[in-house]
């Protein structure tokens, strides 16, 4: 039945309207990923998304054009150096990451498929991660929606904090690249928080996280063999061998140097957008759902990696 209320209709309009002018804003050079995060949280505790129901995709496909436009803006040799230099890293942090949650979900007797989603997320690369390992271990929407709404939160704080630390304690380009890169959840916020650090530091942490983000595929296939899950539903990230193909076309092909920039460019602010959106889904009403006990949980583990991440960063590299 359609509402004849004009009241409701125009709150309606409005709502739509201001979020366009916001949306139409993120993708302008004026916006910082801070504050398009921020403007997007106060938006949720104001109104609601008037286009939830198309966010989530509109976040996955965003970040995943994104990404690979990053691509035209790095070179083989220095994406190789990043790659080489932070596996073995990535490879000891997941491997902690994932025995200390599992273990410490266990122990404070948490719901092993959130225990199960959190610590994958914590592990790999945030919502990816999460989107990836649910329908392996049959997840249901509420246990999605809490590893989800934690894994978000902490990269919101990790989106402001990181840069403000990297500078207290005179972190250099490349050891915050690699640090954000190892700590901080999900892509979206990697990228976000090295791009207001430097582009030194934003081509090291694109890569490495990328390289990382690979390993969703074998962690999948333990959850698959382990948690007794399906492995017709294990993914392949295939957007990442998309961008190791712009990487090696801006390097060998010189003709796409006039525009590589441009594209660059478009895909830093299509960031800085799907940080808005992720910051719409941070509200309130949202994060109250979550519970204490996972958010003690993904804090604790978050601290142990980003603390002891920082301490071999600092000490291994200059």
């Amino acid at each position: 039945m359609i509402s004849t209320d004009p009241f409701k209709f125009s709150k309606s309009n409005c709502t739509k309207l201001v979020f366009i002018v916001i949306a139409a804003f993120c993708i302008s050079p004026w916006l910082s990923p801070p504050l398009a995060l921020a403007i997007g949280i106060v938006f949720a505790q104001i109104g609601k998304n008037p286009f939830e129901k198309y966010n989530h995709k509109a976040i996955q496909w965003l970040l995943k054009l994104a990404v690979i436009g990053l691509g035209f803006g790095m070179s083989v040799t220095s994406a190789l150096s990043a790659g080489k230099e932070g596996v073995y890293l990535s490879i000891a942090s997941i491997s902690l990451t994932l025995l200390l949650g599992l273990s410490l979900g266990k122990f404070f007797k948490i719901d092993k498929k959130i225990v199960q989603l959190i610590s994958s997320g914590t592990a790999i690369c945030g919502g990816s991660a999460i989107a990836a390992i649910s329908p392996i271990i049959r997840a249901k929407p509420k246990q999605i929606s809490v590893a989800v709404g934690v894994v978000f939160l902490l990269n919101s704080v990790a989106l402001f904090i990181f840069p403000e630390i990297g500078h207290f304690l005179g972190l250099s380009q490349h050891q915050f690249g690699l640090w954000s890169a190892i700590a901080i959840h999900d892509t979206s916020s990697v990228v976000g928080a090295a791009q207001v650090y430097g582009n030194e530091a934003l081509e090291i942490a694109t890569t490495v996280k990328l390289a990382r983000a690979l390993w969703i595929l074998p962690v999948s296939l333990l959850f698959a063999v382990f948690s007794g899950g399906s492995l017709k539903k294990v993914k392949i990230p295939y957007f990442i061998g998309i961008f190791i193909l712009a990487i090696i076309v801006n390097t060998y092909l010189p003709a796409i140097h006039s525009v590589a920039p441009y594209i660059v460019s478009v895909s830093k602010s299509s960031l800085t957008l799907v940080l808005f959106l992720i910051g719409t889904t941070l509200s309130f009403s949202s994060m109250k759902k979550v519970g204490y006990k996972p958010l003690v949980l993904a804090i604790g583990v978050w601290v142990f990696i980003s603390v002891l991440s920082l301490l071999i960063i600092v000490k291994t590299t200059h």
